[in-house]
């Protein structure tokens, strides 16, 4: 996902000039100073500013001087200002301001929101592209609902208290709502689990659930018991002593019996006369239920008619997609070539003006289309809830058909019914009136076949989408993914003056942390010591996701990652000088200074290789002497002698 941060920006509460601190997207960004200047309120001023549902901002001088925090961010929709005021008293404020425009006029003030947080939250989702689905339908628990923007941030930023961390390797994981939740969402961000996988997941919980009912109603039809046929013996015998039966001898066989009860309701009786009123009434309820069923008719032809509008419309999205992207290897060379002219002077002489000219248009148009690319899933993420909705809303019209009908059957049979009560005596009535309820009973079973058939369908369908889901493939795809890390992990750990560097280390998704092979055995990050190993393995494993995030698009992470003091393993130093006895802050070992330089070194090429997908920022004691002319690497400020919030404020 195409995010980049490109202001950071500050209102204060006296009315002043605002505070603007710029970014360069595509670079590796690094704001150094002393402590106590703001650079760990970055974070959370960012985070908070991403509509986090807490505050995070250190209290006191931030603040109280800062009326409103707010971050200018570049997408593939253009740019954004998310802007949310300072809380006060409060844990957090859902008031928000947001601008979009394809360039932000940052506002001299603002009086008020003109959103909330939780709209803020919707949107950034959808700019993720992320499945509007829950990981399992009808969850009860937080973590096992659908993915969100917010569960993303866990793999952009690293504080102080996280980036050299033995124990937590995410951000936010060490809190155990977020731990789960993030363990729930990262086979879902390592392409292991599909929107489409949890779309199936959905159908299958719906086929699943319908299974069940049929199951349940089908055991109920069936269940005849010796109370039942007792009943059955019983109403044969009132029927002969009624005079409406012939049968002699004792019946043992339901469907004898069932069979006799309804030849007695077939008797010519002499003297019966039909009830005008009665039967009107009838007539008049089936007429009601008729014109319902028409009404549920043309309800469910409406939602089929959707179904297969959407499920073309899903075909054609996903052919346009196909066509970029052949669009995008045809004319991905271009950008190759544009680069090695730039790089080797020499190359210029190879090609004319105007074949350079030509590259460069090539190049743009590859960027169009990468674009679109980008803003592909964004489109299929609706289209799958729309089409869920649809299943589903058809469903509930057909079983309400479903029941409408059986209701027109069972008038139909009693209109008749009511004819040939009517002229009865009074206890013939009576007889007639419960013989038919038992008969009706039985009606309902014979729709038995019906449900058996039906029940059949469900299950084939039912086995079809478990197939198509395939758990066992879900695991093979999430190990294949891990071993990619590994790799790349593994061509990133030697820079970063890891004790191991050629060990093999393994992002373990259900412990959210790493495990370090070597000498035959495998030792969790917490089993290992020192903090330069620490931070190296940090710092390694984001570098890595990001990096497999970006070589397969379209994925829904940011490109972007904060890391706040990572050099503070090795700084700040300080030595006392003998004479006065005051500190001297200079570097001690010049082993240390090139350890950092290195780490700034690697994240710089990382950040160069990414051309322009991938943007980092460092906040950070060591100043230009440490890591100054590495390729990538932009000073933003140097807080010494200045701070985040300006000094006159």
């Amino acid at each position: 996902m195409y995010f980049q941060i490109l202001k950071l920006v500050l209102w204060p509460k006296n009315g002043g000039a605002i505070r603007e601190v710029v970014f360069e997207p595509g670079m590796v960004n690094v704001i150094t100073g002393s402590s106590k200047t703001g650079k760990s309120a970055v974070i959370p001023i960012i985070d908070y500013c991403l509509a986090s549902r807490s505050c995070t901002v250190p209290v006191g001088v931030i603040r109280d001087k800062c009326s409103w925090f707010g971050v200018v961010v570049e997408t593939v929709e253009g740019q954004k200002l998310f802007a949310r005021r300072e809380p006060g008293d409060q844990v957090q404020t859902n008031e928000m301001f947001v601008v979009e425009s394809e360039e932000i006029a940052l506002p001299s003030a603002i009086d008020g929101g003109n959103t909330n947080a939780g709209v803020v939250r919707g949107l950034l989702d959808r700019l993720a592209g992320l499945t509007q689905l829950d990981f399992e339908p009808e969850t009860e628990y937080g973590y096992k609902q659908r993915p969100s923007f917010r569960d993303l941030t866990s793999l952009v930023f690293q504080p102080q208290n996280i980036v050299a961390n033995p124990n937590v390797l995410f951000y936010k994981a060490d809190s155990n709502e977020h731990r789960e939740k993030l363990r729930t969402v990262l086979p879902y961000v390592l392409n292991a689990v599909t929107a489409q996988v949890i779309a199936l997941r959905h159908e299958s919980d719906r086929l699943s659930r319908r299974i069940k009912r049929l199951e349940s109603e089908l055991r109920e039809m069936n269940s005849i018991s010796a109370r039942r046929m007792s009943e059955g013996r019983r109403w044969v015998n009132q029927g002969r002593e009624l005079g409406l039966s012939t049968r002699r001898g004792q019946l043992n066989d339901w469907p004898e019996i069932l069979a006799e009860l309804q030849q007695i309701t077939l008797v010519n009786h002499v003297g019966r006369s039909a009830s005008v009123d009665g039967i009107e009434a009838t007539l008049s309820v089936l007429s009601e239920l008729r014109s319902r069923e028409q009404e549920l008719a043309a309800m469910a032809s409406g939602h089929r008619q959707r179904l297969m509008e959407l499920k073309r419309l899903r075909e054609g999205s996903d052919e346009y997609a196909g066509a970029l992207r052949i669009q995008r290897d045809r004319i991905s060379l271009s950008s190759w070539m544009s680069d090695e002219i730039k790089r080797r002077n020499e190359a210029a002489l190879l090609f004319s003006s105007e074949t350079a000219s030509s590259l460069d248009k090539l190049s743009s148009a590859l960027k169009e289309v990468e674009g679109k690319l980008q803003a592909y899933p964004l489109a299929t993420t609706s289209l799958d809830a729309e089409y869920h909705r649809q299943r589903v809303r058809t469903e509930e019209v057909l079983a309400e058909i479903s029941i409408v009908r059986q209701e027109i059957r069972y008038h139909e049979a009693y209109s008749e019914a009511a004819r040939q009560e009517i002229s009865y005596t009074s206890a013939i009535d009576r007889f007639l009136g419960g013989l038919q309820q038992l008969l009706d009973q039985y009606e309902l079973s014979d729709a038995s076949s019906e449900h058996e058939m039906e029940l059949s369908e469900l299950r084939d369908k039912l086995s079809t989408i478990d197939r198509r889901i395939n758990e066992a493939a879900i695991q093979r795809r999430l190990d294949s993914t891990l071993d990619e890390i590994q790799q790349i992990t593994g061509s990133i750990i030697p820079a970063l003056n890891a004790e191991w560097g050629e060990s093999p280390v393994r992002l373990d998704p259900k412990e959210l942390t790493v495990r370090v092979s070597r000498q035959g055995r495998k030792d969790y990050l917490w089993e290992i010591g020192s903090g330069a190993n620490w931070l190296a393995y940090h710092v390694a494993v984001t570098l890595a996701l990001h990096t497999y995030f970006l070589s397969h698009p379209p994925s829904p992470v940011p490109g972007l990652i904060v890391y706040d003091q990572p050099s503070q393993v090795y700084f700040p130093a300080v030595v006392i000088d003998k004479k006065t006895g005051e500190k001297d802050r200079k570097l001690v070992e010049q082993e240390d200074v090139q350890a950092v330089r290195s780490i700034f070194a690697e994240i710089g090429n990382r950040v160069v290789s990414a051309k322009g997908a991938l943007q980092i920022i460092i906040l950070d004691h060591a100043n230009q002497d440490v890591w100054g002319e590495l390729e990538g690497i932009f000073l933003v400020e140097e807080w010494r002698g200045k701070k985040l919030v300006p000094l006159e404020w």
